[in-house]
């Protein structure tokens, strides 16, 4: 199976179950769940602590399946390998088919379920242009940020902070980006569920039509990747992309019902920054993005009670429990001076841009897709632009196409 994040190493050798794996981690990693849901359960609700633990099995089916964005975009730019962009197209494609009926209000029952559907305007071109740059200096998305900082990635040390301070500087800024916009366009109310789900898979088929096009224009012959079997492979990976996409699916589709939202990530990073800021003594809800925290003990209240702060703590510990499992935590080199400038910039460029576009590659492309958004399609769009420039970047902060 090709790896899809370089900052993720292949698992050991597999001779006996644990064999090769780091227990040290596993144990913390284990503690820190369990002493997780535990709390949140008990002191917020039941609701966030399965919340919690669904984040932590998209880390742990992320890691294992080395399922990143990132990379999947640019094989297909400089190997002509359209496998990684597929494979996510798949998972869209999949989770559409429950995203649009469920959150069209047909599911039996009172309960209701938000998808995320944005405006279609010029500050998601700008973001999204923004965020494809940073993606690819970054090494990671939104997602693979916290996967891989989970599996003991050193360049994710510098990514994160980065991308949580840019994330709250876009918040406090967002009155200032008054552009162009065509509204919200829902295609389910636009052309009914059925509608919706036509043409919403019938332009992922197009886009997957075009990379096969591509990759024969290439000379790229698509290889069978054996899979190689171990003793508790299903803990101790690697997966193969079905097995993860289909995770990713269900996980996605848990967190709808559970949650009342989609699987998302970056208001998340902006809800830290607030909190730190805040703490730090700084007026946070003077500005109108953050005009419901009135004071610092609102904002740490909701670290633990936003689905996408919670889900986020999950998915970090359930990344580093796939990777010690593994015996692949922290086995990446640190990164030079030049990388860690790429690693610094990367994560500013994807903060603020994906405040600006309303997502990231799971909030704006997977959420925003399935859940029949228009501005998923233009965000798409305008990130694989952005993310051109940043594969040509990459040589240049020491990284490797």
């Amino acid at each position: 199976m090709a790896r899809m994040e370089s900052d993720v190493l292949p698992a050991g050798d597999g001779k006996g179950f644990l064999a090769g794996a780091n227990l040290p981690v596993v144990a913390v990693a284990s503690a820190l769940l369990i002493v997780g849901c535990a709390y949140l359960s008990a002191a917020v609700s039941l609701q966030k602590g399965v919340l919690f633990l669904i984040g932590a099995g998209l880390g742990f089916a992320l890691l294992h399946g080395a399922f990143g964005f990132t990379s999947g975009w640019r094989t297909i730019v400089t190997r002509g390998d359209g496998h990684g962009l597929k494979a996510q197209l798949a998972v869209i494609a999949a989770t559409m088919i429950f995203f649009v009926p469920i959150i069209a209000g047909l599911l039996p029952g009172d309960t209701r379920y938000g998808g995320l559907i944005f405006p279609v305007s010029m500050t998601v071109v700008i973001g999204a242009f923004m965020f494809g740059i940073g993606m690819q200096l970054g090494n990671g998305c939104g997602s693979g940020t916290l996967f891989t900082l989970g599996g003991g990635s050193k360049r994710m040390v510098f990514t994160l902070p980065a991308f949580i301070a840019a994330s709250l500087i876009a918040s406090l800024q967002m009155s200032w980006w008054q552009l162009p916009s065509l509204g919200v366009v829902n295609l389910a109310q636009q052309f009914g569920v059925v509608g919706a789900l036509v043409i919403g898979l019938a332009a992922l088929a197009g886009v997957w039509g075009l990379i096969v096009r591509y990759e024969r224009s290439r000379g790229h012959t698509p290889q069978t990747r054996p899979s190689e079997p171990r003793s508790g492979w299903l803990l101790r990976g690697p997966w193969s992309l079905v097995w993860a996409g289909t995770a990713l699916v269900v996980l996605n589709v848990a967190t709808l019902l559970v949650g009342g939202f989609p699987w998302a990530v970056t208001y998340g990073f902006a809800l830290w920054g607030a909190a730190i800021a805040s703490l730090a003594g700084f007026d946070v809800g003077a500005f109108s993005f953050w005009g419901w925290a009135k004071s610092s003990d609102i904002l740490i209240g909701a670290l633990v009670t936003n689905q996408q702060s919670v889900q986020n703590f999950g998915l970090i510990l359930g990344a580093m429990l796939a990777a010690g499992l593994a015996g692949s935590f922290g086995k990446g080199p640190w990164p030079g001076a030049m990388g860690i400038i790429g690693a610094i910039l990367g994560g500013l460029l994807m903060g603020y841009g994906a405040r600006l576009s309303f997502g990231c590659n799971i909030g704006a492309f997977l959420g925003g897709i399935a859940s029949g958004s228009l501005h998923g399609w233009v965000w798409l769009a305008s990130a694989f632009a952005g993310s051109l420039i940043g594969i040509k970047l990459r040589p240049t902060f020491g990284l490797q196409n």
